[in-house]
């Protein structure tokens, strides 16, 4: 069994990245951009109503404060600042999934704060200081080994392993900077591949070709890659049809 994510909501005004609507029949879980790296209030809203309408578990993807860089540029964000920023795109992304009649069900950061939390005991710190903050038990989803998943734990929260279908890995079990060639799998085919092999072995090759042992209950397609909808829609029928259940981790 697992689950299927991709980033949603990631547009601005008339401008729109991700085809929220199509994505939606296909993921189990949405990764809802929720005003710090791309989305506006009323995308945010009709992506909770879809989300809600179709069953689909709704998750804050959390950012700093960068809409001009995508929330992609590194940032240095003092702790308590970074913890009330997390708490306050929690609250505004559950205002629009309570009026859908569903809520949120997890956070996963976004871009550069994704891989700041990896290994930035400060920053990940921060970043669960405002899911709690947020008031709720909610679901964590981040890189397995990961310090944002290790306090996620330690705090109490389910903290849920998460993979990458269209991300190259380095031998560290890291995902390849965007900024260097070969960091996107951009083959259809060897996605569906790795999407197999994740669920069914826990396996996938790093760059250099070395195997990786990488558990996860979630597995990422994301939203922005061309021609994402049919990948998600391939990988989901390439899963079920191997016999792995798609179904959301909460």
């Amino acid at each position: 069994m697992i689950d299927l994510n991709a980033d949603l909501g990631e547009g601005f005004g008339r401008w729109r990245l991700t085809d929220d609507e199509q994505l939606l029949t296909v993921v189990t879980s949405a990764n809802v951009a929720c005003g710090f790296h791309a989305v506006d209030a009323p995308t945010m809203r009709r992506v909770c109503d879809l989300a809600a309408a179709r069953g689909v578990r709704i998750g804050a993807q959390v950012s700093y404060r960068d809409l001009a860089g995508f929330g992609r540029r590194a940032m240095d964000v003092p702790p308590d600042e970074l913890a009330a920023e997390v708490a306050y795109q929690i609250g505004a992304l559950e205002v629009f999934a309570r009026a859908a009649g569903t809520r949120v069900s997890y956070v996963k950061p976004h871009g550069a704060l994704y891989n700041r939390a990896m290994h930035d005991a400060e920053q990940a710190a921060a970043v669960i200081d405002g899911v709690l903050l947020a008031g709720k038990g909610l679901a964590v989803l981040g890189l397995p080994g990961s310090r944002l998943l290790e306090l996620a734990g330690a705090a109490g929260l389910p903290a849920v392993p998460e993979a990458f279908a269209d991300r190259a890995y380095t031998e560290e079990a890291t995902l390849v900077p965007r900024g260097q060639d070969g960091a996107l799998v951009t083959d259809p085919d060897a996605v569906v591949a790795r999407s197999l092999t994740l669920a069914r072995t826990g396996v996938v090759a790093s760059r250099s070709g070395a195997p990786l042992a990488i558990r996860a209950r979630s597995l990422c397609v994301h939203g922005d890659t061309p021609g994402a909808v049919d990948l998600a829609r391939r990988v989901r029928a390439a899963l079920e049809a191997s016999g792995v259940g798609v179904e959301a981790f909460v």
